[in-house]
């Protein structure tokens, strides 16, 4: 091809699809490259898309069994749940993944490309001997499970994030690697699903990046579910004893856990191998790919996005970092930086977990003198309505009250989570979200009466109730 393209996107994820669409609104010549069959990623086929599908069937499930608490009586879930929900996962994928249909970015005039490459020099990137040439390129290959050096693990056999959604037949036992945002959801909805689950966490306790409050609020509620959790637990070797999968395990006195499948949940690699970046001036380690703030790479003609950059691996993020990088590939002057300061995530267990800004422990090491405040969903009357009671808000605000980190767990919580996420942004008083008014009866009430808290603890304590009595006399 002797025209070379204005941008060339190399994968077709969530960032990838991003830059692409926008590039080609904005009047680029564009191609896309993707290895796999289809456009959509991981977001897609493994990630978000059928994972919350499965959290969403298994949620449900959950209910039928507690129908009593709703006065309707005790139902049980037909014994071929899991293969009506696992075949629903399914139809989803392929319902949400028609919006990454290939015709629709070539109607926008979007080259698509399907296969592996390679880049042969800093402007060309080979496709099964067809080379494409472009004035810039976007990396957005994404990241993929990372196995741990378990000996004997490879030779037992292991499940990974997209192989257990493959899976046809309920297993009875199953052992899961990693207490993350990954590890739990699936260890929820396949103990939802019926399967006997044991988790194991290396670190002393699940989601260690969350406050720690939380964090052992969601260990509390998943044994009380009846999930088995062993925390700061390091497994050893595995192998393979008939049908069983065995895992040894060391914690304070070992222990042998068998299962019929092993889930390894122990983060994930960026996706850097095999696209030729030394060939193309692009640094990167086993971290990812190289960016400076504008996520341009050491090459200069070159961008980066997604799960292969980091520092979060989110699809938001994703889309988050390819909105600049549309901004700075196509037009260089403008020159926009990322801006981590405010990043929510949820995990997507039932409660939700969300989270926005720093921990307790963080905040106090950077700030000294904080205010926490915290609210239990038990005393939300839609909460309450709903037998939704669990978790709590947690708040953490800086000497001017400016919110500096928000935790939630607690049913609806990833929705919850957004009020503070634009009050951080905005730089709001935690004051602001105590004085605005919320709908009764909704759950957003909790997320007033955390902030009510300040006023709680300011008029209702200390000199001036006292000062309040005195002149209401007067």
């Amino acid at each position: 091809m002797s025209d070379p393209f204005d941008i060339v996107i190399i994968g077709g994820g969530a960032g990838g699809l991003v830059v692409a669409s926008g590039a080609a609104q904005l009047g680029a010549r564009v191609a896309l490259v993707e290895k796999e069959r289809g456009l959509g990623g991981d977001c897609l086929y493994y990630g978000c898309v059928p994972t919350k599908t499965l959290v969403h069937s298994a949620r449900m499930l959950s209910l039928i069994r507690r129908s009593a608490e709703f006065g309707l009586g005790r139902m049980t879930p037909s014994s071929e749940s899991f293969e009506g929900v696992m075949a629903r996962m399914r139809g989803m994928v392929a319902r949400i993944g028609e919006h990454d249909d290939p015709k629709r970015f070539e109607a926008m005039g979007i080259q698509v490309y399907f296969g592996e490459g390679r880049f042969v020099d800093p402007h060309t990137f080979e496709i099964a001997g067809r080379k494409i040439k472009g004035r810039r390129f976007v990396l957005a290959t994404g990241a993929r499970p990372s196995v741990p050096p378990i000996p004997g693990l490879v030779e037992a056999g292991f499940l990974t994030n997209v192989t257990a959604l493959a899976l046809k037949r309920r297993p009875e036992t199953m052992a899961i690697l990693g207490g993350g945002p990954v590890g739990v959801e699936f260890a929820q909805i396949f103990h939802r699903l019926g399967v006997r689950v044991t988790l194991i966490e290396k670190a002393d306790r699940l989601l260690p990046n969350e406050d720690r409050e939380i964090s052992e609020a969601l260990e509390a509620i998943l044994r009380k579910e009846g999930i088995d959790l062993l925390t700061g637990a390091a497994v050893q070797a595995a192998r393979r004893e008939g049908n069983q999968k065995v895992l040894l395990v060391q914690e304070k006195e070992g222990r042998r856990i068998a299962a019929e499948e092993i889930l390894v949940a122990a983060g994930r690699s960026p996706n850097v191998e095999g696209l030729g970046l030394d060939a193309a001036g692009v640094a990167y380690d086993r971290q990812g790919v190289k960016v400076d703030a504008t996520l341009r790479t050491a090459a200069r003609h070159i961008w980066a996005c997604g799960d292969l950059v980091g520092p979060y691996q989110f699809t938001h993020m994703a889309e988050y970092q390819a909105g600049l990088v549309v901004a700075n590939a196509l037009f260089p002057l403008i020159r926009r930086k990322v801006d981590y300061r405010v990043v929510p995530w949820v995990t997507f267990t039932d409660p939700e977990v969300g989270r926005v800004g720093l921990t307790e422990q963080e905040a106090r090491e950077r700030l000294g003198a904080l205010h926490v405040y915290r609210f239990p969903f038990k005393q939300v009357d839609r909460a309450i309505i709903e037998g939704e009671e669990a978790g709590f808000i947690k708040l953490i605000a800086d000497r001017r009250l400016r919110i500096v980190g928000a935790h939630l767990i607690g049913s609806n919580a990833g929705d919850l989570l957004h009020e503070y996420v634009l009050a951080m942004k905005a730089n709001l008083k935690i004051t602001s979200l105590s004085t605005t008014i919320h709908v009764y009866p909704t759950r957003s009430q909790g997320v007033k009466k955390a902030a009510d808290q300040y006023y709680r603890e300011k008029l209702f304590s200390g000199w001036f109730p006292k000062l309040a009595r005195w002149l209401i006399r007067f």
